[in-house]
């Protein structure tokens, strides 16, 4: 049985390491797109994780978070949410400087890549990393994403306040936007 087992890791190594290979070699954006697609899901399975960090997955979808296509952009973050549930992943993504691009998908209009952005900043956030997670300028975004029409970004964006931030922070968050109408209005919103 572990035989098998060992035949079924190097099969799945293999297979992942053909994905890479041909999103590298491809110049067909619909082809990349599916590849990151089906990358993001395979992140989500534990025992891919170390297939792909050795297939250096986490920079790759890293490097689309700052792509044109708004496709790359989503499934980049998809793909970077599943992977920062692993501890390994996560403090790849932190020490790749990943703080900054997955807070840059907060302006994403694709719901998908805005609600994975937050997950991810929640899945970041260490001891060593909740002062970056919890600026605020990201506690003033989340505040006005709580106020959203979309249940699921609202309910999101409430979660992250509650369990990543201090109610002093959210209070001071606040106090900074008093003055200024609070609407979700101004944030270029997701369209899915």
């Amino acid at each position: 049985m572990s035989r098998k087992s060992s035949s079924d890791g190097s099969d799945r190594f293999q297979y992942l390491q053909t994905l890479v290979t041909e999103f590298q070699d491809t110049d067909s954006e619909e082809a990349k797109e599916q590849v990151l697609a089906n990358l993001a899901n395979f992140a989500y399975d534990p025992k891919n994780m170390e297939d792909l960090r050795a297939l250096q997955v986490t920079d790759l979808f890293l490097d689309m978070l700052t792509e044109e296509n708004e496709n790359f952009v989503e499934f980049g973050m998809g793909g970077l949410c599943n992977l920062s549930m692993d501890r390994e992943c996560r403090d790849l993504i932190l020490q790749s400087g990943g703080i900054a691009l997955v807070t840059s998908c907060l302006s994403s209009r694709k719901e998908e890549a805005v609600l994975s952005a937050i997950t991810t900043l929640m899945n970041l956030t260490t001891a060593s990393s909740r002062s970056e997670i919890t600026d605020p300028a990201i506690l003033q975004c989340m505040l006005r994403f709580s106020l959203s029409e979309s249940p699921r970004l609202r309910n999101l964006a409430t979660v992250f306040l509650q369990d990543c931030c201090t109610e002093g922070q959210v209070a001071h968050a606040e106090q900074q936007m008093q003055g200024q109408h609070q609407t979700a209005v101004g944030i270029p919103l997701p369209k899915d």
